[in-house]
């Protein structure tokens, strides 16, 4: 029998990264996998980042996370999404190797501190009373702890379907977790099934390449992580290419076959990524879908067609992939899956994501509803912290909407629950103009270092940075101009009679920096990095300053919690309706309340008078 401070059941993204932060919060950890070899598998697309899932891989990396750097490490190419629009909606996105990533990964965790990697299919949780006390391995071995953090993936129950044919599995090749499934089946928690799925794997000499539209990566890169200052492995390109008339009509005629179409899959896909299938049947006036021919790595022979997830019979996703351009011969080595597993209803959840009815059970990844390698990992990362913290005795730590896509992310699941599997989107924090991937370890390594889960490198590099920005500041309002100056030197400004200095210019259409170095040399001595975070900043100034105020007031609401066990019902001027909706969101404070359809000022107050009430009646 060992303890330890802190168990993570699940070698995932998720697990991967609760590992690491409980072990850089001092708490001794046990990882429990299947395989050693499989931390760091990448199951789907060989991609990370893009629109607000770039954003969540700085954020964290800005909390010394292990996704953004392995993720560099394994780039072959880098593309800035929406590099046209704004820099609060534009996501960092790489092509990655998966063998590449996979050793990155290896060895960050072989590397870390107070982290045990334990090769076990975890069978049962052991509880005492309301409290999670350690994990059973192997039907025989208890591993003691004083918190677990779950993250299973889609390995809870999984079922892959192909076609009609179906089989337990994690995902293809692995088993799945169905003891431990049948265990939290029978603890009364609200559960239910969701499903994603993968399409055929494609043999990549089996391509005509030349035919193809290729699409590279971009001259100048955006890494992913604030600790990379270069390109580490060679740049490739991917190619594009359209499914067809002829496409859809093979689709079409097989969908009774497809195991979604044909009533074999009880849960919902992603709306955000769906498969063949659905695109053909929920968008029947469109004759053409793009394909992105993605290469899994660089000495890799194998190619992911993203764009044509399918659970169709094997034979017949062969006939409609050699239906596209450039993929008439195209050799599948793998056929395309649905797989189907278990998830927890995240408002069982607490905003530190312990499941509130039971003391010391994290969860974390897919188990709570959502997809995607990035959200997976921020939430590993959140639960970690937290079951670190928990195990030491400590107050939990909670992100905010205001200060993090995570907390965006984790008020969202906790507030409205799921009904299908979550994805990240920049259009879903209201607060995206000062929340931007470029300034994330701005915004949380400040946080990070004060919970003490950064690293002396990442402390050392953000302190530069920050004295960087600093020193550039001053110089640049070191230096003030009059509309005359600048009217002299060609620049048209509104004749005020208004000294401005660089940094106010910086703010103004037209001013960039080739502009400023014309007017005061030393500007051009500030680095390219430090003229790209300030330019930034400048152009949202004037919108950020209106928005102070929205973010102090969520700030006070977020910090008024509501007890889980608050009779609404009790509520004397509350509405029935209101006092039900309330009763089943269980919103964690005022501010989730706030969001809830249908909720008014007034009821706002009712609710504020009640907790105001109670929480006297605590004092006295």
């Amino acid at each position: 029998m060992k303890q330890y401070d802190v168990i993570v059941v699940g070698g995932g993204h998720a697990g991967v990264e609760a590992a690491l932060a409980a072990g850089r919060m001092g708490a001794a950890t046990a990882l429990v996998t299947f395989r050693k070899d499989d931390l760091g598998v990448m199951s789907c697309n060989p991609a990370f980042g893009g629109l607000g899932k770039g954003h969540l891989v700085r954020e964290i990396d800005a909390l010394d996370g292990a996704m953004g750097r392995a993720s560099d490490y394994a780039a072959i190419q880098y593309r800035l999404l929406n590099r046209s629009k704004g820099p609060a909606v534009q996501g960092p996105r790489v092509q990655a190797d998966r063998a590449r990533y996979r050793a990155a990964i290896q060895k960050i965790v072989a590397n870390a501190p107070l982290v045990d990697v334990v090769e076990a299919e975890v069978t049962a949780l052991a509880i005492t009373g309301d409290t999670v006390r350690g994990v059973q391995i192997n039907g025989e071995v208890m591993l003691h702890a004083r918190a677990v953090v779950l993250t299973t993936g889609t390995f809870l129950g999984g079922k892959v379907f192909i076609g009609d044919k179906s089989f337990p599995a994690g995902r293809m090749g692995n088993a799945a977790s169905t003891i431990l499934a049948q265990q939290l089946r029978g603890m009364g928690l609200p559960m239910g099934r969701l499903k994603t799925g993968t399409p055929p794997r494609l043999r990549r000499g089996s391509i005509d390449w030349e035919s193809l539209e290729q699409q590279p990566g971009d001259d100048i890169p955006e890494y992913m992580s604030f600790l990379t200052d270069r390109t580490i492995a060679p740049q490739v390109s991917c190619a594009i290419t359209h499914t067809n008339s002829q496409t859809h009509d093979i689709v079409r005629a097989n969908l009774d076959r497809s195991a979604m179409y044909g009533g074999h899959i009880e849960g919902v896909g992603p709306r955000y990524c769906p498969s063949i299938e659905d695109k053909i049947s929920r968008f029947a006036d469109k004759d053409s879908h793009q394909v992105f021919l993605e290469p899994e790595g660089l000495d890799d022979d194998i190619v992911y067609p993203n764009g044509i997830s399918t659970s169709l019979p094997a034979e017949v996703q062969e006939a409609y992939v050699r239906t596209i351009r450039g993929l008439e011969r195209a050799e599948i080595t793998q056929p395309g899956y649905a797989i189907e597993y278990d998830y927890i209803d995240p408002r069982a959840l607490d905003l530190s994501l312990q499941l509130m009815a039971l003391k010391g059970f994290f969860l974390a990844g897919q188990i709570n509803g959502t997809t995607g390698y990035e959200e997976a990992g921020a939430q590993g990362l959140v639960a970690g912290l937290n079951a670190a913290r928990h195990a030491a005795g400590e107050e939990p730590v909670r992100f905010s909407r205001s200060d993090s896509y995570i907390g965006v992310m984790i008020d969202d699941l906790t507030a409205r629950g799921v009904t299908e599997p979550y994805r990240m989107f920049t259009s879903r924090a209201e607060y995206r103009l000062s929340l931007r991937a470029d300034n994330a370890d701005q915004r949380l390594t400040p946080l990070g270092i004060a919970w003490g889960c950064v690293g002396p490198q990442r402390r050392h590099v953000f302190q530069s940075k920050l004295e960087a920005l600093l020193s550039a500041k001053a110089l640049l309002q070191s230096q003030t101009f009059t509309p005359a100056q600048l009217q002299a030197a060609g620049h048209r400004v509104s004749e005020d009679g208004t000294r401005r200095n660089g940094l106010e210019l910086l703010g103004l259409s037209g001013f960039g920096f080739d502009v400023l170095e014309t007017l005061h040399a030393p500007f051009a001595d500030i680095s390219d990095e430090i003229k790209d975070q300030l330019t930034k900043e400048m152009v949202y100034a004037a919108y950020l300053r209106r928005q102070e105020s929205q973010i102090a007031a969520l700030r006070s609401d977020e910090a008024r919690a509501i007890p889980s066990e608050l009779d609404y019902s009790q509520i004397s001027g509350l509405s029935r309706e209101l006092a039900t909706k309330l009763s089943m969101a269980r919103p964690k404070t005022m501010a989730q309340a706030a969001r809830i359809d249908g909720m008014t000022p007034a009821a706002l107050v009712l609710l504020l008078a009640r907790l105001q009430k109670q929480e006297k009646r605590a004092r006295a």
